[in-house]
């Protein structure tokens, strides 16, 4: 083999070099996100056909694509008025003849010749003269040559504007033989499945469709591999750079504020607070997942291991998405802990108090997003706790960790993570579930309504309202873009709805209004001068207001299972039973799937997996704000079995080392 030939056989080589690419072709692939050989020969196909039963030309139907062969009898070409041209043959076997046609396609009758004997794969269209129109066709040189098009299960990949099926399928035929043996084989097999090698050849071009789903497997778990391993990689530098820092406490601050809370904890919440509490006297710097649906007490949580840590002599930080969650966390920590001798402090985009020195020991800090501020520093954090983790990214969470010296770390979630997410996105940190709810609260139960209800539904608002309850109404939008659509926004129906709920008071809610109005607008809630309050998704998060029993969600298709969830928790917070009231208009399938979950549960972990079944993880995390690495391959719907592989894998790769 010569040097150049050498060099050529590399998945490093560009594709706008390669014979028979050329500039305009190397341009569309380049849209598929494919510049290297490497990156066409890992290139997907969406689905499969399976081309290899071969029928009798009689037998070619308008209602499927079927495969035929034949002997062409006679071909041409037609010009047809402005300038088109019609190129076809006939072709023939013992059962009957059939037209193959083609319109404006110049070069086909260079391809065929009479005589020839063809493969086509088709649909046959209607008309006088029924016909195939644009089928897939092979030519067979010899029964023994590989057909890349018909007479096998044939890949379909997903294309870009002006690019052939046939150009890319033929091209990723060729270097697949070429270029095969430059994929590195991992080091670990996986019972059952192919080698990486085989993998790729069968994943192009099986030989039936259970080689086509084994080699989806196998890439996917490779993918999966290459994720758990950098997980573990990560995990294993910060345990070797870092030391915990003492965070034990010495339960000066714990006992005196169990002893003053109305309520007792519940035996899930004793149980995480003990793993908290054995993370925090530990080696290495706790990095642990909370999870706990909505109302389950994970804040009561959050502030015994902020106080261990204070205890020991150190600061807290407590970082939350919203200003509203931000200004209620800091209302129940002021309540909670300054009688303890704590300084609790806030610090929001609109609230900043900083204006005297602050930084000294026993200081909790609450804030949004401002606390990613460079302006923004806290001497001796022990731990940070990060509440609604769904809503930050994983780069967000790597640089409020970076402002104290490998501080502990607690993440927090009412959004109920799927196991195969969890793995994943959140693989880097240890996980405990509060999978209890305190005592003594309320049954909530959900109904799925469609407008035509809507007298039937205001009438049972107001009856429950009289009786003194409250209300949210919430909204997919802020303002009406889109009229014609049906798509309700809060500030087109305030109007209509505060005469509606007359005489009750209705006030709005959205995250268009200055931090000093959602506040005013929420001190009236919580205090019951406002009965009914309007809102968009700015309440989805943290808004406990016990008193309020009923929801009515207005387009309640427009939303995700697991943000419905979310929104269904703001009520049930206390001892009465509460309503949620979904309105849809009902037209979409998917959509009355969806909310049928939620109306048979209020288990979040089932409406979790739901989600994920029903929208996908991007979808249900966020695919950019998540970290979430795009799987070419794996499927976190499905692939369960091969995440916990490739962690079982990936401690051994690193217990090799």
């Amino acid at each position: 083999m010569s040097g150049e030939e050498t060099k050529n056989l590399s998945l490093a080589w560009p594709l706008v070099e390669l014979p028979g690419v050329g500039g305009e072709r190397a341009a569309q692939l380049a849209r598929l996100k494919c510049l290297t050989v490497g990156d066409l020969l890992m290139h997907r196909p969406r689905r499969y056909e399976d081309r290899r039963d071969i029928r009798p030309i009689r037998d070619l139907s308008s209602e499927e694509a079927r495969l035929a062969r034949g002997k062409i009898m006679v071909l041409g070409t037609n010009h047809l008025r402005g300038g088109r041209r019609k190129f076809e043959f006939v072709l023939e076997d013992d059962s009957g003849s059939v037209r193959c046609r083609w319109w404006n396609c110049n070069y086909m009758d260079r391809l065929f010749h009479r005589g020839d004997d063809v493969l086509v794969y088709g649909k046959l269209t209607g008309g006088k003269l029924a016909g195939l129109d644009h089928p897939e066709t092979e030519i067979i040189k010899s029964d023994d040559d590989p057909a890349v098009h018909v007479n096998r299960i044939v890949p379909v990949y997903p294309l870009t504007e002006g690019m052939p099926q046939r150009w890319l399928r033929r091209v990723i035929f060729g270097l697949l033989e070429k270029y095969i043996e430059e994929f590195s084989e991992p080091n670990y097999t996986a019972a059952g499945l192919p080698s990486r090698r085989e993998a790729i050849r069968q994943l192009h071009f099986p030989d039936d469709l259970d080689q086509a789903k084994a080699a989806r497997r196998r890439l996917a778990l490779d993918e999966f591999v290459e994720l758990q391993s950098t997980i573990r990689r990560r995990r294993v530098t910060m345990q070797t750079k870092a030391k915990a820092l003492p965070c034990a406490g010495d339960g000066s601050l714990v006992n005196p504020f169990l002893q003053q809370l109305e309520f007792q904890l519940t035996d899930a919440q004793r149980t995480v607070q003990m793993e908290i509490e054995g993370d925090l006297n530990g080696k290495h710097p706790m990095r642990r997942l909370l999870q706990g649906d909505v109302g389950s007490g994970k804040t009561v949580v959050a502030a015994l291991s902020l106080l261990r840590a204070l205890e020991s002599g150190y600061n807290g930080l407590m970082m939350a998405p919203t200003e509203i969650l931000a200004e209620q966390h800091y209302r129940n920590f002021t309540k909670w802990l300054e009688p303890l001798g704590v300084r609790v402090r806030l610090h929001t985009g609109a609230r900043k108090d900083t204006a005297e020195p602050l930084f000294e020991k026993r200081t909790l800090v609450i804030g949004t997003h401002a606390l990613f501020q460079t302006g923004f520093n806290l001497e001796r954090v022990g731990l940070i706790v990060i509440d609604e983790q769904h809503k930050f990214g994983v780069t967000q969470r790597d640089r409020l960790v970076k402002k104290g010296h490998y501080p502990h770390l607690l993440v927090m979630t009412a959004t109920p993570i799927p196991r195969t997410l969890g793995l994943t996105l959140y693989g880097d940190l240890d996980s405990s579930v509060i999978d209890e709810m305190p005592a003594g609260r309320g049954e909530v139960r959900t109904h799925i309504r469609t407008p035509e209800r809507w007298p039937k539904i205001l009438d049972f608002l107001k009856t429950e309202l009289a009786t003194g309850q409250q209300a949210f109404v919430i909204f997919p939008r802020v303002e009406n873009e889109d009229a014609a659509g049906g798509i309700k926004a809060v500030n087109a129906e305030a109007q209509k709805l505060a005469t509606a709920f007359a005489p009750h008071t209705v006030a709005v809610l959205h995250g268009r209004l200055k931090p000093e109005e959602k506040e005013a607008v929420m001190a009236g809630f919580r205090k019951n001068q406002t009965q009914v309050l309007l809102a968009t998704t700015v309440v989805e998060v943290g808004v406990d207001v016990p008193n309020a029993t009923l929801m009515l969600i207005e387009n309640a298709e427009q939303f995700g299972l697991a943000q419905l969830h979310q929104l269904r928790g703001r009520i049930g917070r206390g001892v009465h039973d509460s309503h949620c009231i979904l309105l849809t208009r009902g037209k979409s399938t998917e959509a009355n799937e969806r909310l049928t979950v939620l109306a048979e549960t209020n288990d979040g972990f089932k409406v979790a997996e739901a989600d994920l079944q029903l929208r996908g993880p991007g979808e249900l995390v966020g695919q950019d704000q998540s970290g979430l690495p795009a799987f070419k391959f794996g499927d976190l719907r499905r692939d369960l079995d091969l995440i916990e592989l490739a962690r079982h894998i990936a401690l051994e790769i690193e217990a090799g080392r």
